[in-house]
């Protein structure tokens, strides 16, 4: 009987040889268990773990999954009506907790290095005829990128991601701190900051950084430097240049590494955007992005005269950019304390605007006439951001400024300062921007930005529900 993935047609050419080479590695290495994973709506990894047996056995057909995976926000609160008919969706297969299919893509297949003869390979979600999952945020990302390859480009980016790091004080593991969410655990600092890229702070956390750097590297992934950041316990890594999925599939599998490692060494890592700690610096995630011709290797963003920043390509993509911002920020910044990032003169934007190698805007451009790296970065992202759809965001804003050939305006010295539409203030707002741009509802799919709208408004309702410490110090003795 035809597998799954010959049924349905869902692997290239270049997939099947990489499943034998899967297959031959597991032998070779000894492999015990395979980790077959999916990245959910947020972002982050979920799956299943199967003795090598069975992983051999299932590799063409997939691993049922719970259909109540997608219906989850970031508490894994089931946010939809999945027992009632419909199951709360405008599409069959998720009533009542039903399975869809995780399919491996043995491209991804890698040894985990912290873990005792343990495989790991990315899988993609489908529903049972074998049609794509409609929530699926890698298949997105690769219908951007698919988009993107019909007018003749690759999309390039390289990855600049900020996150702290902390001692393990307590777990927090008694019974009454269970919960959705849990109680979170007990830490203190690696280092107090205020530190930037101070050799001395580095050296201090080099048991740290050693580990990181090791398990990093043997992962196979595209790692350049280790930084001090700004703030106490934060750090920051970077990462080559990548293509297509590429750069998306690297920053999921990085966070759950990290966290893993960490952890494992008695450390716990967090990636959320400010920490409630004394002198807390915000943590993002600038994302630098370029374009190249399909199959080439030529910058098609790198201008031929020494009086232009970008391309006239590069132009257009980079007045997407702006043209969407508000409308992006929701899958740039998808939590309610990434907002809290957003402050004038701090490092971090707070509007939609482009400057020549200026970190107070939104936008950096970067490079020029002979620079092989002319790029641009996106300084407006956090690091909690599901990177299929941060990434799908990018593309199909950058699609719209070269259809339609916008021009961004001039580079603003005063980013601060200049006049230009602000970026959302909180995660309610940029939920309102995304429903109100046309482009982005077309190019992701009504179905799916509605979707999403609803577990990021469920979120926001908790929220609201909650007292917070400042409620009660501004109005419990005042009134």
């Amino acid at each position: 009987m035809a597998s799954f993935t010959e049924r349905h047609g869902l692997w290239t050419d270049e997939q099947e040889r990489a499943a034998r080479e899967m297959l031959e590695c597991m032998e070779a290495r000894g492999i015990d268990v395979v980790r077959f994973a999916f990245p959910d709506q947020h972002g982050i990894l979920r799956g299943k773990t199967l003795v090598a047996d069975e992983a051999r056995a299932v590799l063409r057909d997939g691993v049922n999954m719970t259909s109540t995976l997608l219906a989850k926000d970031t508490s894994h609160r089931t946010v939809f009506p999945v027992f009632t008919s419909g199951g709360g969706f405008d599409f069959p297969g998720m009533q009542g907790g039903a399975d869809f299919v995780i399919v491996p893509d043995p491209t991804t297949f890698r040894v985990l290095p912290w873990a005792e003869a343990t495989g790991w390979v990315m899988c993609d979600a489908y529903m049972q005829d074998g049609t794509p999952s409609p929530l699926a945020t890698r298949q997105i990302l690769r219908r951007a990128v698919e988009r993107l390859g019909a007018s003749g480009h690759e999309f390039v980016a390289g990855l600049e991601v900020e996150f702290h790091v902390f001692r393990l004080q307590g777990g927090n593991m008694n019974l009454p701190d269970s919960g959705q969410p849990g109680t979170p655990p007990e830490v203190e600092l690696l280092s107090h900051g205020y530190q930037y890229l101070t050799e001395l702070r580095y050296d201090s956390v080099d048991e740290v950084m050693v580990l990181l750097r090791k398990q990093i590297q043997a992962l196979g992934l595209p790692l350049r430097s280790l930084e001090i950041e700004f703030g106490p316990s934060q750090f920051e890594l970077t990462f080559g240049p990548t293509c297509g999925v590429e750069p998306a599939d690297t920053m999921v599998l990085l966070r759950s590494a990290i966290k893993q490692i960490c952890r494992r060494h008695g450390y716990h890592a967090t990636f959320m955007c400010r920490p409630r700690i004394p002198n807390v610096a915000s943590s993002g995630w600038h994302l630098h992005q370029s374009l190249r011709a399909a199959g080439g290797k030529v910058n098609a963003f790198m201008p031929e005269s020494a009086d232009e920043d970008l391309s006239p390509l590069g132009r257009h993509y980079l007045a997407g950019l702006i043209e969407h911002a508000c409308g992006a920020a929701a899958f740039a910044s998808p939590t309610i304390n990434g907002y809290r990032r957003y402050r004038p003169f701090s490092l971090a934007p707070d509007r939609a605007i482009w400057g020549r190698d200026n970190r107070g805007a939104m936008l950096r451009v970067l490079g020029g006439v002979g620079s092989a790296a002319t790029r641009i970065e996106n300084r407006v992202g956090e690091p909690t951001a599901n990177p299929y759809l941060y990434l799908a965001s990018q593309i199909f804003s950058g699609l719209d400024g070269l259809e339609r050939r916008l021009e961004p305006g001039p580079s603003a010295d005063a980013p601060y300062e200049t006049p230009a539409a602000h970026l959302p203030r909180s995660l309610g707002e940029a939920l309102q921007c995304l429903r109100a741009d046309p482009w982005l509802c077309a190019q992701f799919g009504q179905r799916f930005v509605d979707y999403y709208c609803h577990i990021k408004e469920a979120e926001l309702a908790r929220f609201n529900l909650e007292v917070s410490d400042w409620e009660h110090r501004e109005y419990f003795d005042l009134f």
